[in-house]
């Protein structure tokens, strides 16, 4: 019995032991457990997984007290990170290879999106029937520089026009670019869900190109195109691979979560105000851009390739520069998400 004792009070102490160097690997600190995340439209359906990370308390899961800034694109998110007044951007994988071209040190981290989900739609009293009718229009985007501009840019290039052939205007990625387009302060917009569907539903517009599932991608790109994704500066990686991989483990639950959740369910996650006061509408907006979410969060190497020849072909100094591809993406965070 006296030996029985002796084991089992060793077997507990090994037990007691193991625990103590198992517990920094799934209870490690951040090295910076304050975080600032910029985006530009957080309402739009090109961010949801932000947004459902956020509200399903994943940042807290991992011990981070995240705080949002939300910019009026993606252009102005990224001038944020390069100024420093954000740790992380969740924004269009492009800006990384555009920073790559520019000697920035500029690396996504997960994949949130595999298909852009940008829609381009003219008024359907505006005469503009295919894009070689935008020139000399009016043309919204969230705001000029953002991925929505690139994305007009590029189906320019593809019909023989060139960006100073149409009029961009910022119009944001919310209410107010839903109103601009109602009231013709525009002829044409490239805008995300639900901005889109909300247009389509009201009988307002006509769509040009449509990139929020495989097939209309597959026609306008060729294939995938790696959309919204986490990036930072490498510096910061470095400097907090911690605080990095619990980034990367909050958004990784949230795309599992996406994977089964209904339109329902994500109407429930979100803010009243995303809705734009109509619940059923958001919800089919939602059903129309599930297929874009990312379902790995790792980008695949012909979706690099496809983004970097959409910017060459309507972009003369990336033409000209020599970039790395493989420095646009880490995916050693993603690695190891899906194993906590």
């Amino acid at each position: 019995m006296g030996v029985f004792k002796t084991m089992t009070a060793g077997v507990l102490a090994l037990a007691g032991l193991a625990a103590t160097f198992a517990a920094p690997a799934a209870a490690q600190q951040a090295e910076k457990p304050q975080v600032t995340i910029g985006v530009g439209g957080k309402p739009l359906l090109y961010y949801l997984p932000l947004t459902v990370a956020e509200r399903k308390g994943f940042f807290k899961d991992e011990g981070l007290d995240v705080s949002i800034n939300d910019f009026g694109g993606g252009s102005k998110s990224l001038q944020a990170l390069v100024g420093g007044s954000v740790d992380a951007v969740t924004g269009a994988y492009e800006h990384t290879i555009r920073m790559q071209a520019k000697g920035q040190d500029i690396a996504a981290v997960i994949e949130l999106g595999r298909f852009p989900g940008i829609v381009l739609v003219a008024g359907k009293d505006s005469g503009i029937k295919s894009v070689k009718d935008l020139k000399g229009k009016k043309v919204g985007v969230t705001a000029p520089g953002s991925s929505t501009n690139f994305f007009v840019n590029f189906l320019l290039a593809k019909d023989g026009l060139k960006p100073e052939d149409v009029s961009f205007v910022g119009v944001g990625g919310g209410a107010s670019a839903v109103a601009q387009m109602k009231h013709g302060g525009i002829d044409a917009m490239a805008n995300l869900d639900p901005v889109i569907t909300k247009l389509e539903t009201d009988g307002d517009v006509v769509v040009l190109a449509d990139s929020r599932t495989e097939e209309g991608s597959t026609a306008i790109f060729g294939g995938a195109n790696p959309a919204a994704v986490l990036y930072l500066k490498r510096d910061f990686a470095t400097q907090n691979p911690v605080t990095t991989q619990k980034l990367v483990n909050a958004f990784h639950k949230a795309l599992e979560w996406l994977k089964t959740a209904t339109p329902e369910q994500v109407a429930e996650v979100v803010p009243q105000e995303y809705l734009l006061g109509d619940k059923a509408l958001y919800m089919a907006a939602v059903k129309n851009s599930m297929p874009m979410y990312s379902l790995t969060g790792v980008i695949p190497e012909d979706g690099m390739k496809n983004a970097l020849g959409m910017l060459v072909e309507f972009d003369p100094e990336l033409k000209a520069a020599n970039v790395d591809l493989s420095k646009t993406f880490d995916g050693s965070f993603v690695a190891k998400a899906g194993q906590h």
